[in-house]
């Protein structure tokens, strides 16, 4: 069952155009990810989502609502974690816990138990009295996806949610994610974390340009890699010459240069490394490793997009 559709989806500024035709669905209890670069449209997808960008064209249906025509109505099953917190700096923990109980119209009594609760699930428990503004990077996340589930949502929504954080915080908020998920939340997150797609989600669409240009399951994506077989050879000396003569040596293999003393080669048959050691040799390089490689998301993310992934991991800002 689809708890989320979206048709022909496009957000246009002036002459730019945002997000550029897009439709995708999102199962329910599943984990859906936006995975794409900044300026991909990652995060006014997301807006348009929640109701927070109005919709140039197209449709979005959440549990059955037109979201265009009744996106109030559709916001009260939503919980939204934004890339930036938008809970107040001067209240405390428990404090901002309780404001949003009271935007959802929950009694003081049961939003006071559920802050407790909350807090207490997401590790800030002895920091409840603390104010907002005092938090960490990484605790002012947790909190703000407390917030966002405050009101126990069928869907939650969440923009890059470990960005700028330490790795203790942004471990504890996969763990956190996944065990919502389990408990029957969906989410739909929006990373440029290419192995934070891989570890949370059951399906990934690349984003790129404001397009989608692939989407399946995260399992079908490796397992379509892996079809491939892959080696890397690590020389002693600098091998990044080599890859021309190589190419006119072995035409039916794939080479790409890793760094200036590692290179992989590609193929859809079995790979004979014994001929391709030899050209080593024969140009005087010494071989020091040769080991076969399983292809990772990483990989198929290149593939697809044409996108390094080191341009990803740099990337500091996401729109």
């Amino acid at each position: 069952m689809n708890i989320i559709e979206a048709r022909n989806l496009t957000k246009q500024y002036g002459d730019f155009i945002a997000v550029n035709d897009i439709s995708f669905t999102v199962k329910k209890g599943e984990i859906f990810g936006f995975l794409g670069p900044n300026g991909a449209g990652k995060t006014t997808t997301i807006n348009m989502l929640t109701g927070l960008a109005r919709v140039t064209k197209g449709f979005i249906a959440l549990a059955g609502i037109d979201c265009v025509k009744h996106m109030k109505k559709a916001q009260e099953l939503m919980g939204i974690v934004p890339d930036e917190s938008n809970l107040y700096p001067e209240m405390t923990g428990l404090e901002n816990l309780c404001f949003c109980g009271a935007l959802y119209g929950m009694d003081k009594a049961n939003r006071a138990q559920r802050a407790w609760h909350l807090l207490e699930l997401v590790g800030l428990k002895g920091a409840a009295h603390r104010r907002f503004g005092a938090y960490s990077r990484g605790m002012k996340r947790r909190l703000t996806i407390a917030a966002g589930i405050m009101h126990n949502p069928e869907v939650l929504f969440l923009d890059e949610p470990t960005t700028g954080i330490d790795v203790e915080n942004a471990r504890h908020i996969r763990k956190l994610l996944l065990d919502l998920n389990k408990n029957g939340t969906t989410i739909f997150l929006t990373t440029h974390y290419i192995e934070e797609a891989e570890r949370l989600c059951h399906r990934i669409a690349f984003i790129v340009n404001g397009k989608i240009v692939k989407t399946d399951y995260t399992d079908e994506l490796l397992k379509a890699a892996q079809e491939e077989n892959t080696v890397q050879i690590t020389a002693a000396e600098d091998i990044s010459e080599l890859p021309g003569l190589l190419r006119q040596v072995f035409p039916g293999y794939r080479f790409e240069i890793i760094d200036q003393r590692a290179i992989r080669i590609y193929s859809a048959e079995a790979i004979d490394l014994i001929p391709i050691i030899e050209v080593f040799k024969n140009n005087n390089l010494s071989v020091y490793e040769a080991k076969i490689v399983r292809p990772s998301l990483e990989d198929v993310f290149v593939k697809v997009t044409g996108i390094e992934a080191q341009e990803m991991k740099n990337e500091g800002g996401h729109k």
